[in-house]
């Protein structure tokens, strides 16, 4: 990290200008921002993250924020004596299980994010699939990987059944940044727990966001050696699935930022949440600072 005050002014001002194009090529455009991992956890980080969003808006691009909190949610329910359960990497959600996911997400983790933001002088708003009736869901159908025969019970873990942005795009056509909760409700007005990356990758579809960004805790996508993949295609990745070469944690993510590329986002972002103001690098600067996937 270079100290900021050893720049000089004549470099300053050519980062800002060298900034010029992208402001104008994204000026009144939609970014979803998935917002997760480390980013979130580390204060100088979470600092730097609230500054860029507040940045974005002041340039005239509208980011809409999305966030997760696996790790916020484990200490919550490790404090009443629950055990997290998860199948195939998705979390068991019962009923209490339920209780405490609400109110981690829409309660500490998003206000905490809204704060923030308005901290770094912005105008957050904090939203639930429940608000403006935003995410309509479902429960999750989960088949056994290796045997579709078998399905399993996850309880609340929901599916995106509609997206209706219509409350997002009224905050974010004013001043305000909304910051939403990845909770869905189902048609009894039951609650619903949906992974944050599926939730962000379907509302940049819905939006027609100009771009998905991801804050991981990884570099972005990596060959079989260990090198960075910076730009790819649609068809790339699905060759990179088929060898092996993305697996693990890494496919419901690139998965969902697929989806969102394949249905008209022009360009997703994995990128390393770990770096500070990664995603000014990522968005306003030449520099690859993590894996784009382009829509063709």
């Amino acid at each position: 990290m270079t100290d900021a005050t050893a720049i000089t002014p004549q470099a300053k001002a050519d980062i800002l200008a060298q900034a010029l194009p992208y402001i104008r090529k994204f000026h009144g455009k939609t970014m979803v921002i998935k917002y997760g991992g480390n980013a979130m956890t580390d204060p100088a980080l979470q600092a730097a993250f609230a500054a860029d969003v507040v940045l974005l808006k002041l340039v005239g691009i509208n980011p809409v924020v999305v966030h997760g909190g696996g790790p916020q949610i484990e200490n919550a329910l490790s404090r009443l004596g629950k055990k997290g359960e998860f199948i195939q990497g998705m979390r068991v959600t019962d009923a209490e299980t339920m209780e405490v996911v609400e109110w981690v997400l829409a309660g500490e983790v998003q206000q905490d994010i809204v704060g923030l933001i308005n901290q770094a002088g912005g105008k957050a708003v904090g939203l639930t699939g429940r608000d403006g009736g935003l995410i309509r869901a479902k429960k999750l159908k989960m088949v056994d990987a290796k045997d579709p025969s078998i399905e399993y019970d996850v309880g609340q873990v929901g599916d995106i059944e509609s997206i209706d942005p219509s409350v997002v795009k009224a905050l974010q056509d004013d001043a305000f940044i909304p910051v939403i909760s990845p909770i869905g409700f189902g048609e009894n007005n039951e609650s619903y727990n949906i992974n944050a990356d599926v939730v962000a990758g379907k509302l940049a579809s819905v939006l027609k966001a100009e771009k998905l960004v991801l804050l991981t805790n990884t570099t972005g996508v990596l060959d079989k050696a260990g090198n960075l993949l910076t730009d790819l295609t649609a068809r790339r990745i699905d060759e990179l699935f088929e060898d092996g070469t993305i697996s693990g944690g890494m496919l419901p993510k690139i998965s969902g930022a697929l989806d969102a590329a394949k249905s008209g986002v022009n360009a997703v972002h994995i990128i390393d949440g770990r770096v500070p103001h990664v995603m000014l690098l990522e968005i306003l600067t030449e520099q690859a600072y993590g894996t784009m996937i382009r829509s063709h």
